[in-house]
């Protein structure tokens, strides 16, 4: 608990008995809420969780997020109570730049990212800014989410497509 105490000192609120194992990037130039009793590892490859200037950051109760995972935060990024993060995933609500050569020194708008209650996203998935995964839904590892998924869903592939409900 001391790990994590430390790490996210900076943090506007970090409920009790939240652990870390291993090393994180923490930074708050925003809002950022931990949840209780979440279980954070960046044992092999540290973790990166930063709410930007102006950002918010709220990772609900009981989340557990493995190793190497980033999470950026310029606008809004909610991860619901119980979710379950794999290992390097990625996490940010704004590309950083545009795609047109003369504009890529330009950053566009922020859109939010909503995990809903109970989401596991598989290793390496990477969702993309203005998306909302609904709550109960699994995304296979790998994937890109490039749009909504709804509520009780198994989604996988690039993009992320709906295989079945769950």
């Amino acid at each position: 608990m001391l790990a994590a105490r430390w790490a996210f000192r900076g943090a506007d609120r970090l409920g009790p008995k939240v652990r870390l194992w291993g090393r994180a990037f923490v930074r708050n130039d925003g809002t950022m809420h931990i949840g209780d009793r979440c279980r954070l590892t960046g044992t092999i490859t540290p973790l990166q969780i930063v709410a930007g200037n102006g950002g918010t950051l709220e990772i609900g109760e009981q989340v557990a997020i493995n190793y190497g995972t980033s999470i950026a935060a310029s606008m809004l990024v909610r991860i619901g109570a119980r979710s379950r993060m794999g290992t390097y995933c990625l996490l940010m609500d704004n590309n950083f730049h545009h795609l047109e050569p003369e504009r890529r020194n330009e950053r566009p708008p922020s859109r939010p990212i909503i995990l809903e209650e109970d989401v596991w996203l598989g290793a390496r998935v990477i969702v993309l800014p203005g998306v909302h995964i609904g709550a109960g839904s699994v995304i296979g590892a790998g994937s890109v989410v490039t749009r909504d998924i709804p509520p009780r869903t198994l989604a996988a592939g690039l993009p992320a497509k709906v295989i079945r409900e769950i």
